[in-house]
């Protein structure tokens, strides 16, 4: 059987699948999520066998350190996937919700009802826990996936989606509603994201380059986030204290992910105080500074910054700096050479606040707060299953909701439209 071949059965199996999810309860969903959080639990050492199988391979390949470590399983992350799929289980369930309701003066009675989107397929790199996130979610909202992971973490992903499978299974979860592709050929990612008529949305989760190829090769609807080019801005009037823990924690406490800083903005009039700081805090931490000149006038060590570093998502302990004018030098500086992401600004004056959360178009904006919050654990929607940047259906942190469309309920008593 042909690749392409192969792909189509996946696809109509996920699309029975998809039909077969719609009439379960939220209690009959929530007991087949307990127990798949239970078998994950079971199989702990099982999952790190394989991972350590992945990490193995991957130091051989010569795969840099960055891209290891969102590999990595250990206890902590472990815990952490199993403590996600019990934090669903005790969200609302938005399947049959309804959203609004009126009455037309013919007296036809219109409800638009929240529903499962179908078919939902997730394309992503290295992190094996993203197969246990997006498969929970997909599934507490009756959406049937098709997972493709990266071969860096094949052994990894197969033995997570063994456990959810076999233990969903034994509570009732509907044959093929998840399913992992395993083949390492890279044909299969164009062969799911052309699947018209049986995958409904693609979600791709990985670098730039990933999403890119998704987006060009997709004959679906792809939701997506080119990269994480995220800016803290420190303006004139910010708490010093405040500021250098926010900056520490936006870029130190997990610099691979999406929602970590990759620039430092100073206001003018901060900055000679501030800068070197800061600086020497970042580059006691390991960090690698690239600045503006005059960023370096006011800390020599710094790197000069190229027009590249503007753009640049690092993924790594580097920092780009600039020294700005005022708040909206900062703003058009974000709205510039971000990428809709999530950009902070540390102040406390509250109309630099105010024209910052209007003024910069980004999915989240903050003020007073670490750019790593962008994450759907941590705005209470449970495991995420990604991050928009764009502006149709979804922004931001997609969780429950975002994995449901809408359809309208209209009950007459015999009208007919003259």
């Amino acid at each position: 059987m042909s690749l392409h071949d192969d792909m189509i059965q996946v696809g109509d199996r996920a699309v029975a699948a998809s039909r077969a999810l719609a009439p379960l309860s939220s209690r009959r969903k929530n007991a087949i999520l307990e127990a798949m959080a239970s078998e994950l639990e079971a199989r702990r050492e099982a999952i790190f066998a394989a991972n350590r199988i992945d990490l193995e391979a991957a130091e051989k390949a010569g795969i840099p350190k960055p891209m290891r470590d969102r590999l990595l399983l250990n206890e902590k992350r472990m815990d952490a996937m199993i403590k996600g799929i019990r934090n669903v289980v005790g969200l609302k369930d938005p399947v049959g919700a309804k959203i609004s309701r009126w009455i037309r003066p013919n007296g036809l009675v219109i409800q638009k009802v929240r529903v499962p989107i179908g078919v939902i397929a997730i394309i992503f790199e290295s992190r094996p826990n993203v197969t246990a996130d997006t498969a929970v979610l997909c599934f507490k909202t009756s959406n049937a996936v098709i997972l493709r992971g990266g071969k860096e973490a094949m052994e990894s992903n197969k033995a997570i989606a063994k456990a959810l499978v076999e233990g969903g299974a034994r509570k009732g979860l509907p044959p093929d509603a998840i399913q992992l592709v395993t083949t390492a050929d890279r044909d299969a990612i164009r062969e799911i994201v052309q699947l018209v008529g049986r995958v409904d949305l693609v979600i791709p989760r990985g670098g730039e380059g990933l999403i890119r190829a998704v987006t060009e090769q997709a004959r679906v609807p792809v939701i997506k986030h080119y990269k994480g080019v995220c800016h803290v801005y420190v303006e004139a009037s910010a708490d010093p204290e405040m500021a250098l823990r926010i900056v520490e924690n936006a870029k130190c406490q997990y610099p691979a992910v999406c929602n970590a800083a990759e620039k430092l903005l100073v206001d003018a009039a901060l900055a000679p105080a501030f800068l070197p700081r800061c600086a020497a805090m970042l580059q006691a931490r390991g960090v690698e500074l690239r600045g503006d000149e005059a960023s370096r006038a006011l800390v020599p060590s710094m790197k000069p910054a190229t027009e590249e570093d503007w753009t640049t998502e690092y993924n790594d302990l580097i920092l780009t700096v600039k020294v700005v004018s005022d708040v909206a030098a900062a703003i058009g500086h974000i709205n510039t050479f971000g990428s809709k992401h999530s950009d902070a600004i540390v102040t406390t004056d509250e109309s630099a606040a105010r024209r910052f959360t209007d003024e910069v178009d980004s999915a989240a904006v903050y003020v007073n707060a670490s750019t790593r919050f962008t994450d759907g654990g941590e705005f209470g929607m449970g495991a995420e299953i990604g991050i928009s940047t764009e502006k149709i259906h979804a922004r931001g942190p997609m969780g429950l909701e975002e994995l449901t469309s809408y359809k309208f309920v209209v009950r007459g008593e015999g009208q007919i439209r003259e």
